[in-house]
């Protein structure tokens, strides 16, 4: 166990000493603040949860994933007060990260520099790093530090082709233009801190896939990223499946709870609380006749009611 935990220290060192170097981290840097995370990767070292987990955590709710990290001890995973492109769509994908701080001359030099030398595109502007590496079922995930006025990470251009790559759209700690060509992009979507007809100016990208800050939450490069208009929750991968049936089997306690107040069949004290075993066997019940699709089975469901405290 000790040797274990000396190796991941050991990496986690080097790779911090290579990210110092480079403007994208290491494929082995990413993997090991990713150690738990114990499925399929991406060529660039992410977790790559599965399009299936997705696509179920789509239909939970912000309480939900929030009270199951809270419970796993992740209690700053929630972003609020956003300016939303399209309030009311819900957006789920993969964290792609970057980090962006105010131009110096030197570090600017530098970076330019060190992109050269890993290969990133030298036309258009350096900006458009982070862009290039996106694909399918990715999220841009972006610390403009709040800069709003110059602060533009994209216009419409650069949203087509965000949502050409990743069917998606941003998280920016930081500013858009061009908000109605961008509205006008069938599938795309922003949270955003602000707006402005400027175009960007004075900001550098100094790392790509590292962690950023993004409010007052940390993000990991491969998180699941959740957002809708009530804010934005940053999963780590390796919870994300857990995370998932356990949103989904209070989704259909919620909804067994508020049939069984309706009818009035019971106290409300029964229903609402600890469940005695009378209610487990309704709710046993109800859930066999349940008419929706879910990805919840009755082996979910007998696992669930003998947990301490259902």
């Amino acid at each position: 166990m000790i040797k274990n935990t000396v190796f991941i220290i050991l990496i986690l060192i080097s790779g911090l000493v290579a990210h110092g170097q480079n403007i994208g981290a290491s494929a082995e840097y990413v993997k090991a603040l990713t150690t738990k995370w114990e499925g399929e990767r991406f060529a660039d070292g992410r977790p790559k949860v599965p399009d299936g987990i997705l696509e179920r955590l789509q239909n939970c709710t912000l309480e939900q994933i929030w009270g199951y990290l809270g419970k796993k001890g992740f209690n700053n995973q929630v972003e609020k007060n956003w300016i939303i492109l399209k309030p009311g769509e819900t957006m789920v994908g993969r964290a792609v990260t970057a980090q962006f701080m105010p131009t110096r001359p030197d570090l600017d030099t530098y970076v330019r520099a060190q992109g050269k030398t890993e290969g990133r595109n030298q036309k258009g502007g350096i900006n458009i790093w982070p862009i290039d590496i996106l694909t399918k079922g990715d999220i841009y995930v972006a610390d403009g530090y709040g800069k709003i006025k110059d602060g533009t990470l994209i216009g419409s251009s650069l949203g087509n082709a965000i949502y050409g790559k990743t069917g998606k759209g941003v998280i920016f700690y930081g500013s858009v233009r061009d908000m109605q060509e961008l509205r006008d992009t069938k599938g795309f979507n922003a949270w955003v801190k602000g707006h402005d007809p400027s175009y960007i100016k004075d900001m550098t990208p100094t790392a790509i896939n590292a962690p950023i800050r993004i409010g007052e939450v940390t993000v990991f490069p491969g998180d699941v990223v959740f957002a809708n208009e009530y804010g934005v929750v940053f999963v780590p991968a390796f919870l994300a499946v857990e995370l998932v049936t356990d949103s989904e089997m209070v989704g259909l306690r919620d909804e067994f709870e508020r049939y069984m107040l309706q009818l009035g069949k019971y106290p409300s004290g029964e229903v609402h609380g600890d469940w005695n075993d009378k209610m487990k066997d309704e709710f046993r019940a109800w859930f066999t006749k349940y008419p929706k699709k879910t990805a919840i089975t009755s082996k979910d469901v007998e696992a669930y009611l003998t947990k301490e405290g259902h």
